[in-house]
């Protein structure tokens, strides 16, 4: 995968959330949270640079990116970090304002015609048959009409943190999930299973906050 383009624009508008969030959650005093930092930025690029590219309508690519990025972090820290603590580092040092914004719009749109077919075509695509860092998906919409659910039974983070030695710690990563769909403001996140802690695929499901099936009164 090239650096130029996506890896490098999500570098620069991240990596000063990840280098605070070393302080704010492990308490790194700024001077090693600066050389952390600067000890990741190449190793970040090396991993960018063993990854293939991703094909043209593979939606996930920014995930693979992100999962690099915090991938490079953990590597340069002095110390490994436990799953607990890396869930909150990752999600404070995502959920910068932009982050933020981008959850709130996404957070509009879901349900939409749009979105469903958008979801249909993730599905069909099924990019992991060719590109083992993408994802697998299949694409199920909830009979009462409350939402959907994308079940992966593969997910390039994985593979990718197994390439890493850092399989153990991909939980904290998964969390995420959660963290966004909060931050959009539309839906309620539900989960069953994930491949990281063993299940059979990962169940993201999205459902429509508030909802009240036809016919039925709220309360009875």
């Amino acid at each position: 995968m090239k650096y130029i383009g996506m890896p490098f624009g999500m570098w620069t508008l991240f990596a000063p959330s990840f280098r605070n969030q070393l302080t704010a959650v492990f308490g790194y005093d700024t001077d090693t949270a600066k050389a952390i930092t600067k000890k990741a930025k190449p190793k970040y690029r090396e991993i960018i640079s063993e990854l293939p590219e991703f094909e043209k309508g593979d939606r996930f690519k920014m995930n693979l990116v992100n999962c690099a990025m915090i991938g490079a972090f953990i590597l340069s820290m002095p110390k490994r970090p436990d799953t607990e603590r890396l869930t909150v580092y990752y999600a404070n040092a995502m959920m910068t304002k932009p982050m933020q914004w981008f959850c709130r719009r996404s957070g509009k749109s879901k349900f939409t015609a749009k979105d469903i077919a958008d979801m249909k075509a993730t599905a069909a695509l099924r990019a992991a048959e060719r590109n083992p860092y993408s994802w697998n998906m299949d694409f199920y919409e909830y009979p009462d009409g409350s939402g959907y659910e994308g079940r992966f039974t593969q997910c390039g983070i994985c593979v990718l943190m197994k390439k890493l030695g850092l399989y153990d710690l991909t939980p904290a990563l998964c969390r995420l999930d959660y963290t966004m769909s909060e931050a959009g403001g539309t839906t309620d996140f539900v989960r069953q299973y994930t491949l990281a802690s063993g299940g059979p695929y990962c169940d993201c499901g999205y459902k429509k906050k508030g909802f009240v099936k036809a016919g039925a009164e709220a309360g009875r």
